[in-house]
């Protein structure tokens, strides 16, 4: 049966793996589990996880930063897909975004990235095209 709690610090690296076969994870730095301490340090509700039998099959980041919500990082296990987590997860994020007075929710999700895009037209967000993504890397880049 799949539960629903924030990551605490052990879950680091449970967290990783999970990403590596769940979540896109391209047109960006790798993730690492020292961000996901930093997040879960910094603000310990913000990553929020579906677990089943102590492994974690889904995840979203809900990032308030006291003006915005973003979300990001949603994801479910493939073999935990189309049962109603990601929908879940969406749900205690916003009702977390509800609880500091949030207004507006926004999800970071890649255009090319279809699969993605039903769970968020289904849980009610619409893209906004009038508006571009602008991205600095703050990685080293490398000159090879």
């Amino acid at each position: 049966m799949v539960s629903y709690r924030n990551a605490v610090a052990a879950d680091a690296d449970d967290v990783m793996k999970f990403w590596a076969v769940a979540a896109e994870d391209s047109h960006r730095p790798p993730d690492s589990a020292d961000a996901v301490l930093r997040l879960i340090e910094r603000d310990p509700s913000a990553l929020i996880l579906a677990v089943d039998n102590d492994v974690v099959v889904g995840s979203i980041i809900a990032g308030w930063d006291g003006w915005r919500c973003h979300l990001y990082r949603l994801a479910v296990a493939p073999t935990h897909r189309r049962q109603g987590i990601a929908r879940q997860l969406v749900a205690l994020a916003e009702e977390r975004f509800i609880s500091y007075g949030g207004t507006r929710a926004d999800a970071m999700v890649l255009d090319d990235n279809e699969q993605a895009h039903r769970i968020w037209t289904t849980s009610g967000y619409a893209r906004q095209p009038e508006w571009s993504r602008w991205v600095k890397p703050l990685w080293p880049i490398s000159n090879s």
